[in-house]
């Protein structure tokens, strides 16, 4: 039987995360066969540990360019301009969060003529997840304006699905009745609030009544890659043996953070997505030249409350509690998609018309997220495949 090939392109732990949630609208169709390669990228030497752990079918890169594919899935715009195959190309994180300033292809990440045309190639479609982002092509890219197509965020459906299971995560976690949860996040960057941890964790282990609050720390899987698993752990050795929680970077995050009680985090794409939680959050890290001025993430760098580095921690939290109010962040939250739901039917409809096949007879529905791992597991490196 001949099958279609479809080639999902892993640059890096996050585009793969990104990626599986699209890989699953194409389950159980028997008319197709997905295979994954591995470009070169700075941040990609975790890719083959996390492939393997999915058990995929890998062709090496070398391979994959010399080859013609039916439909080609890619959230980075590295050497796809050299695949033969009618290619989607997708944002790999919260709407676009970051500005790049200096080298020689500034502007807004994701957004600009190289990201949109990769090698100077059109690709066959561009995904985007708000209506917001038409604006932007047609002023800065226009010949990819045609290819566009407003899909919508899938980890935003995924987390808005999964929020009534809210206390079943937090029991997974091990989080006793009354205690609190505390979630701290970083991106990556010079910039990131992970580059200010040897400040927060001190404050987070110390000043924090452990009978009372239990912390989590989510680092994004490009600091791993970056600076090697080793290095991170041995870093945070000491937070793991006085029970801090270290989600490794090939965990399914988003559980984590809807069972949050306050989130302590900054430019990046996870802090984002804690809005749509209804926890406060204090910003560790907003770097004005780092974000895009006229994304979700300036606004939420402009109204969330940021860390203090001189008040009481516990203090602090109460202050983000009592001026919190959910309503204040719609705004925020509307950013992050313009279509609500409806990744999963949009999506998956543009991939079976590359396809040049019908869908299969059923609603694409939205799984709620899987239980976490307990706290204590994650200085194990336990985790739950993102998916």
């Amino acid at each position: 039987m001949g099958r279609k090939r479809v080639l999902a392109v892993i640059h890096t732990v996050t585009y793969g995360k990104r990626l599986l949630e699209v890989l699953s609208l194409l389950e159980a169709d028997f008319r197709l066969q997905v295979l994954f390669t591995a470009p070169p990228h700075a941040f990609g030497d975790d890719v083959p540990r996390f492939l393997a752990r999915l058990g995929s079918a890998v062709l090496p890169w070398e391979e994959v360019v010399r080859m013609r594919f039916d439909l080609a899935l890619a959230a980075g715009p590295r050497g796809v301009e050299r695949i033969d195959a009618p290619l989607i190309t997708l944002p790999h994180g919260a709407n676009y969060l970051k500005r790049v300033t200096g080298g020689t292809n500034p502007g807004v990440a994701g957004l600009r003529r190289g990201d949109l045309l990769p090698g100077g190639r059109l690709p066959a479609a561009v995904g985007v997840p708000h209506h917001a982002e038409l604006r932007h092509l047609a002023r800065e890219c226009p010949e990819a304006l045609p290819l566009a197509h407003v899909l919508g965020d899938p980890v935003h459906d995924r987390i808005t699905a999964s929020l009534s299971l809210r206390d079943g995560y937090r029991r997974a976690l091990g989080l006793a009745e009354g205690q609190k949860l505390v979630v701290a996040v970083s991106t990556w960057g010079a910039q990131s609030s992970f580059g200010r941890f040897d400040a927060l964790l001190p404050r987070l282990l110390g000043e924090l009544p452990a009978s009372s609050h239990r912390t989590a720390l989510l680092v994004h899987p490009n600091v791993w890659a970056g600076h090697g698993a080793y290095q991170v752990r041995s870093w945070l050795a000491r937070c793991t043996k006085l029970g801090m929680g270290i989600v490794p970077p090939e965990a399914d995050w988003r559980s984590v953070i809807v069972a949050a009680d306050w989130i302590i985090g900054d430019h990046g794409s996870v802090t984002l997505y804690g809005t749509l939680t209804g926890a406060p959050m204090l910003l560790a890290a907003s770097p004005e030249g780092e974000i895009n001025p006229l994304s979700p993430g300036a606004a939420l760098a402009a109204r969330a409350p940021a860390l203090s580095p001189t008040h009481p921690l516990t203090e602090q939290l109460d202050y983000a509690t009592t001026s919190y109010r959910y309503e204040d962040y719609a705004d925020i939250r509307s950013r992050i998609t313009s279509e609500p739901g409806q990744f999963n039917r949009n999506m998956r409809r543009l991939m079976y018309k590359l396809l040049g096949i019908g869908e299969l007879a059923h609603e694409p529905v939205i799984v709620p997220l899987p239980e976490p791992p307990p706290l204590t597991s994650w200085a194990d490196g336990r985790g739950v495949m993102s998916a």
